[in-house]
């Protein structure tokens, strides 16, 4: 992973913070264990999937989207980039939604990206409008068509 380029340890917006998931962090999360620090109805199924694809030093890996003092939600990507490119994906609690947490987190995480000239990708169902909005928002504009279990495969041109 040292040959790769690397995302801050922590990344901020206006309102959030994007913390890496820790071992613990992760643990928890897999056995059910409820922290403090996290929303009542987080980690949701997605969260604790996500926290699967962790990866000691790997920054790229899943981070707690935290509004606030509590973490509400997700967001990070499947692995170190491959040929300049990596794909990210994010998902908030119920509560936090319709108040633009997602598309804030994906902006601070596209533009460090970009920084990097790091390409990212989303995979995203058709019907769920509500995430193909915050990808336009940031920026996803060219469709690559569908993947295997038929979700569009969106990219972000860098800048």
């Amino acid at each position: 992973m040292s040959d790769q380029p690397a995302l801050p340890e922590l990344i901020r917006s206006e309102r959030l913070r994007l913390v890496l998931l820790t071992p613990s962090d992760a643990a928890d999360m897999r056995a059910g264990r409820h922290q403090d620090r996290w929303h009542p109805d987080y980690p949701r199924t997605d969260d604790v999937d996500a926290a699967g694809m962790l990866r000691e030093g790997d920054t790229w890996g899943p981070r707690h989207v935290v509004l606030g003092v509590q973490a509400v939600g997700s967001i990070g990507c499947y692995g170190p980039p491959v040929d300049g490119e990596t794909e990210v994906g994010y998902g908030l609690v119920e509560a936090a939604r319709g108040a633009g947490v997602a598309t804030e987190a994906l902006r601070a995480l596209t533009a460090e990206a970009d920084r990097l000239g790091v390409r990212l990708r989303a995979s995203v169902e058709p019907h769920n409008r509500a995430s193909l909005r915050v990808l336009a928002k940031c920026g996803f504009t060219q469709l690559r068509g569908s993947d295997e279990d038929g979700n569009l495969v969106m990219a972000r041109p860098l800048p």
